[in-house]
């Protein structure tokens, strides 16, 4: 087993006379212009941590992963990985037929051999892999919202690998980290996947599951596509460097992997399982709620706390891989030490501490201490670099809700009372003035309005990280627009949802354009509230009735709102 562990993986790529070849051929083939996370998955597949996969699924695959995680020969694969295109593209394209796959810049990476063209049942495909049909998942909602609708699958042909000009020397693909093994006489190696900083319990843990399997340690971090919200991986992989220096430097190593990941739980956890073994490891390590998405529609955590552990324990032989089951680490303030919760005898009798996700995000947030007993002051630096507290960072606000709600003049007020605290540099993105800005040549069909909130979206976005303050007041209509925005601003600083929630009775009442009487006449087509639906914000982060009240008074209401959140305070 030692001896095939470390001789080389098989790889896609073909030698760099052929790459030339065919990247002239090429040139004449229709192309794809590749997704964040196809690329993910394509250097994966090209340089063999997707092993034994030959290429993006194909339909008989694709089912025998959906329906029991195994690929139509029977060999074990828990994700669908699939090139997923639009129906506008998939048109001209038939089995037989080669692609070129690009990267944004329009570099040619792979050539696809479309073996087959497939529209997949995503509500399947939710229900199977990811155990709900439920948006609330960040990958479901990938599927349904961002994905395109038609698969097509296939052998692939590697050209070259994607460019990545952050941390190059940190990045291993499968056979150079085996080689690297092989130099070193490790033999076993234990691997600690992670797509957040490391603190001191993370060291702790890591520490004993090396020792307890007697292993070289493998510190292997994602910096592909993780969930929104997470700490983006420039900071992460900052903060790893800077507690590499806590492990022996003959027994650890620090490699990057750029996995797309989908954070299905027990799918997931077999599924790394099998890339880390591609990568010449023996051990890995499956943590508490591995790879879990937080919590879904109604409010509970998408899979078991130890579902993961128990699938990986079912496959582990049949993968040829080992599990440690991670222990979940606390401190003992008596003994000023981390110690497994499950293992403490005399827990009545000692204080145990503990700071949670949300906790430390908090402390964060809002300039508080983080106790040296939790983390390395060199790794609260990081992230407090790029984590400044919120009455530091940009904002967003959004105000949402039907036409003639009172948006706009409640953003004006808003505006200004900003203004005149000082501070940040605040920018009104209002409806009519972005029309006529950003989008003077887009109509009113959903499509798109979509695309006009998505342009807003983005603008705020980088008013956001760039530390000012962008106050939105478009309609919005579409809950999933709405969230997309939320997720692209909430990279970089806090997003408000204000529902401006007049009724539509009101709104048709005020009338100021004139626009209801002529939706009424049928001379607008697609008039939210009255020919097309609008989502009410289901828990927006402040609601607003404007019936009986003055702007005045909401424009307060927001202040209110944003000082009890700390993005503005005395010392801003």
């Amino acid at each position: 087993m030692t001896a095939s562990l470390h001789s080389p993986i098989t790889e896609l790529y073909v030698s760099a006379e052929s790459a030339q070849k065919l990247k002239v051929e090429a040139g004449e083939m229709p192309s794809w212009d590749l997704t964040a996370r196809q690329i993910c998955d394509l250097e994966l597949l090209m340089n063999g941590g997707f092993n034994p996969l030959k290429g993006f699924l194909g339909e008989a695959d694709y089912n025998g992963v959906v329906e029991n995680m195994r690929l139509a020969d029977g060999s074990l694969w828990p994700m669908p990985i699939t090139l997923d295109v639009s129906e506008k593209f998939a048109e001209g394209i038939e089995p037989g037929q080669d692609i070129a796959l690009r990267d944004p810049e329009g570099v040619i990476l792979a050539i696809l051999n479309v073996s087959d063209k497939y529209t997949p049942n995503k509500a399947r495909e939710a229900e199977k892999v990811f155990g709900a049909d439920d948006s609330a998942h960040p990958a479901v909602n990938y599927l349904h919202n961002t994905a395109g609708p038609v698969y097509l699958g296939g052998p692939i042909t590697g050209l070259q690998a994607p460019i990545h000009y952050d941390f190059r020397a940190r990045r291993d693909t499968p056979n150079e980290l085996r080689a690297y093994f092989r130099k070193m006489g490790w033999r076993k190696i234990v691997a600690f996947q992670t797509r957040n900083p490391l603190h001191r319990a993370h060291q702790e843990l890591t520490f004993r599951a090396a020792k307890e399997s007697q292993a070289n340690l493998l510190i292997h971090p994602v910096v592909g596509m993780t969930k929104p919200g997470d700490v983006d991986h420039f900071t992460r992989v900052r903060c790893y460097e800077a507690v590499l220096d806590k492990y022996p430097a003959a027994t650890t190593h620090m490699s990057l992997l750029p996995l797309a990941m989908r954070m299905a739980g027990p799918r997931e956890a077999v599924w790394h399982g099998l890339i880390r073994k591609n990568h010449g490891l023996t051990h890995f390590i499956v943590g508490r709620d591995h790879a879990g998405p937080g919590k879904n529609s109604a409010g509970e955590d998408f899979y078991g706390p130890y579902d993961a552990q128990d699938m990986f324990r079912e496959y582990q032989d049949e993968m040829g891989i080992e599990m440690v089951p991670f222990k979940h680490m606390v401190y003992v303030q008596d003994r000023a030490q981390y110690e497994p919760a499950d293992e403490i005898a005399d827990k009545d009798n000692v204080t145990i501490l503990n700071i949670s996700g949300t906790e430390l995000r908090r402390r964060l947030s809002e300039g508080l201490e983080i106790p040296e007993w939790f983390s390395f002051p060199e790794v609260v630096a990081e992230l407090r670099k790029t984590k400044p507290p919120r009455a530091k960072q940009g904002f967003t606000v959004f105000f949402t809700g039907f036409s003639g709600s009172g948006k706009s003049t409640i953003a004006n007020a808003l505006m200004v009372k900003l203004m005149e605290m000082g501070g940040r540099p605040t920018t009104l993105l209002d409806g009519d003035l972005v029309r006529k800005n950003l989008s003077s040549e887009l109509g009113f069909s959903k499509e798109h309005r979509d695309l006009n909130i998505r342009r807003i979206g983005y603008v705020a976005s980088e008013i956001t990280k760039n530390g000012g303050i962008a106050i939105c007041a478009p309609i919005a209509p579409y809950a999933t627009t709405r969230r997309a925005v939320r997720e692209e601003i909430e990279q970089f600083g806090a997003y408000v949802e204000v529902h401006v929630a007049t009724s539509i009775e009101e709104c048709e009442r005020r009338d100021r354009k004139g626009l209801y009487k002529l939706a009424r006449e049928g001379k607008i087509k697609e008039f939210t509230g009255i020919s097309d639906p609008y989502d009410v914000p289901e828990n927006p982060e402040l609601r607003l009735d404007t019936e009986g009240t003055d702007v005045d008074f909401c424009a307060q209401q927001v202040l209110l709102k944003l000082e009890s959140m700390g993005l503005i305070g005395s010392e801003s």
